[in-house]
């Protein structure tokens, strides 16, 4: 039998509940005579300070408290978990104490800027695929649906990550869980800027997103470990900026490098590396430079209390505060701190294979019980303590997300249906036309010829885009060479007819009949490549719906301790249910883009509060296991959310307006329903 203790498998060992970190309050006068000595920035054990050896006089006291220690075993579980509790909430508030004498300064902000940045990172995991689908169905031949799914998969991936890796973070720690999220999506996201096949593709982009949505909850539940009372609705609102910097740079990366066709190279006919998949390589920048500086940064102490671990928490506490007292001139300044309550340990027992038990089954062992660990972290989320709390928040976090995410989607889908009806208007419609003997050797655009006859012609090295011919014959024509885009041939008769080196596939020919016609060396892959003079429209819709939430995201960190997050989070989709409900009056490009951008800035705040709640609403070992369930919902919105506003696009803009207010003004009003936590401290 070996005792397991949240991950390790080790001997029994008596615990007393308290930390002493040196030799009592009286023996502070080493501590100066150490400090004035200086010493390295990078020193993690100080001389002269608490180095993990207990003071002789501990020692008694600990002989003292070692026999009850040694009957906890037989004490029952309800009892066990009733200390527990209370030592919690001592600790929580004698941790507000220690964060307010460690003071807010460098270290916090250097954090701030690494934390930043694994966020910058899931900002532009929601914009690549958008950026790149243009593109991307040309190289990979996509169909709508295979559109469709590229453009869900991620959400897909996130919402699996956020719940899977939300949970082991609880278990295993933020960093370790933050890094290992990080990776995953690195790893993947540059794997895909080189596979070719639609597949692989997709795969490496579910895997990336199952990466990065993990990452979100737990930079969350990590930063806010950090922070005082006073400071965290403000300096947790900031961090959110780095969603808004995410969507910013992955705009300008697209407008800078995807139009550059010639950013790229070719091995043979069969690998293409494009401009878009420059574009994908670059956008996973943000999150190694993240994942880089993470190795740099220690474990939240918080966590490393609550499972037990003194001296390492104690040494972390002593090295924020020790950075911020150089960073502000006061390097004489002692950290006072000289025994942390911690929680009692209440250890679980499971049995181990034993020395001659293979690694696999030894690995099961480990793996069923830290699922089960995860496991009973969720079900606790629904407890009589927090299943109110959890409800409410799920309905608010979905219905931000189904009117959000939707409506992100929605605003470029209908800018583009705008677009392609001005285009449809100027269509050019040619009646009974009779061409023979010409040859044709240039671009036909947005036409539609009906009735036509065409004999003896020659149709080479020429482009079709959007050209419909409809009940027209063809006799004895050559076609050789012909690049076709949206274009069709319907109910036409086509005798002894050749066509060589074309796209003109089967699909393309609708009720057609072909006499003695032949088709040649047909075009292999996709050459579907019209430089679409709108796409630069998607990045500007994107950069401008990004930009627009920095005003939100101002007004929301400086107001969010002030008026409190229930109400930053009610007035939020309160307001954007209204710039919601305005759309029914947007009927052109700039009025549409327009009221995107004011519905995104008025939203932003409730999103920045949400997150700040759900930090403050659950215990230090529940905290990242909900925050990643109600982010998995959310994503899960996305994807509804996605899906039923997409399919309304051309057919009507009553029901995606009238089910995202409703969606906003109903979840706005449940979460007035929520308690306060402006004034409570981190338990």
């Amino acid at each position: 039998m070996f005792k397991y203790q949240d991950g390790n498998y080790e001997g029994y060992a008596p615990n007393d509940g308290y930390y002493r970190g040196g030799d009592e309050p009286a023996h502070e006068d080493d501590a100066q005579s150490d400090v004035t000595e200086g010493h390295d920035e990078d020193d993690e054990v100080y001389e002269g300070e608490y180095q993990g050896i207990p003071h002789p006089d501990d020692i008694k006291a600990k002989q003292k408290k070692r026999a009850p220690e040694a009957a906890d075993e037989y004490r029952d579980h309800a009892d066990l978990m009733a200390e527990r509790m209370e030592d919690e909430e001592q600790l929580a508030h004698q941790y507000e104490n220690i964060i307010e004498e460690c003071g807010h300064g460098r270290f916090q902000w250097t954090l701030f800027f690494v934390l930043g940045l694994a966020l910058m990172a899931d900002g532009v995991e929601v914009f690549v695929v958008g950026f790149v689908l243009p593109s991307a169905e040309k190289d990979m031949c996509l169909s709508s649906s295979n559109k469709g799914m590229l453009g869900l998969i991620v959400y897909l991936g996130m919402m699996v990550g956020a719940v899977v890796l939300g949970g082991l973070a609880d278990k295993l720690g933020r960093k370790k869980c933050l890094i290992i999220s990080l990776a995953i999506n690195a790893a993947f996201a540059f794997l895909s800027s080189f596979v070719q096949g639609y597949g692989f593709f997709l795969f490496c982009r579910l895997i990336s997103g199952l990466g990065i949505g993990g990452s979100l909850p737990i930079v969350f539940a990590y930063f806010s470990e950090f922070l005082s009372r006073e400071k965290r609705g403000e300096h947790l609102s900031w961090l959110c900026m780095f969603w808004m910097i995410g969507g910013i740079f992955a705009s300008a990366m697209a407008w800078s490098i995807i139009p550059h066709y010639g950013w790229g190279f070719s091995m043979g006919t069969k690998y293409h590396f494009h401009s878009w998949r420059v574009f994908v390589l670059v956008c996973s920048l943000p999150c190694i430079a993240s994942l880089v500086a993470l190795k740099f940064m220690p474990e939240s102490p918080r966590f490393l209390l609550e499972i037990g671990k003194h001296d390492e928490a104690w040494m972390i506490l002593k090295q924020v505060h020790d950075t911020n007292m150089r960073a502000k001139g006061e390097p004489e300044r002692v950290f006072t701190v000289s025994y942390i309550k911690t929680p009692k340990q209440v250890d679980e027992f499971i049995e181990i294979q034993s020395s001659t038990g293979t690694w696999y089954q030894r690995w099961l062992v480990r793996f069923m019980t830290t699922f089960k660990q995860v496991w009973d972290n969720v079900l606790y989320c629904l407890t009589a303590q927090y299943r109110m709390n959890t409800l409410i928040l799920a309905v608010v976090w979905f219905t931000m997300a189904l009117s959000y995410y939707g409506l992100i989607v929605w605003f470029p889908d209908m800018i583009r249906y705008l677009q392609e009806e001005a285009y449809e208007s100027r269509v050019k419609i040619f009646d009974e036309e009779e061409v023979s003997h010409f040859t044709f050797n240039f671009t036909l655009e947005n036409q539609i010829h009906r009735n036509g006859e065409y004999k003896n012609d020659k149709f080479i090295g020429m482009k079709f885009k959007e050209v419909r011919f409809e009940d027209s014959l063809f006799e004895e024509c050559y076609f050789e060479d012909v690049t076709s885009s949206e274009t069709f041939f319907e109910n036409c008769t086509i005798v002894s007819t050749v066509f060589y080196n074309t796209d003109l596939y089967e699909h393309k020919f609708i009720n057609c009949r072909l006499i003695n016609s032949t088709f040649l060396k047909q075009k292999e892959g996709c050459h579907l490549d019209f430089e679409e003079d709108n796409d630069f429209l998607i990045y500007l819709v994107s950069f401008l719906g990004s930009l627009s939430v920095l005003p939100g995201n101002i007004i929301s960190a400086l107001l969010m301790d002030k008026i409190g997050r229930i109400k930053m989070i009610g007035g939020s989709m309160l307001i954007s249910a209204v710039c919601c409900f305005f759309l029914f009056f947007g009927n052109s490009e700039s009025a549409m883009i327009g009221w995107q951008c004011l519905f995104c800035g008025a939203s932003i705040a409730a999103w920045n509060a949400l997150d700040v709640i759900t930090v403050e609403l659950y215990p230090t070992n529940k905290r990242a296991t909900a925050f990643g369930i109600l982010n998995g919902l959310c994503k899960f919105g996305a994807i509804l959310g996605n899906s039923i506003f997409a399919s309304f696009v051309g057919i009507t803009k009553v029901i995606p307006i009238l089910l995202a207010s409703s969606a906003l003004v109903g979840g706005g009003l449940l979460a007035l329903r929520l308690p306060e936590t402006r004034d409570q401290v981190l338990m």
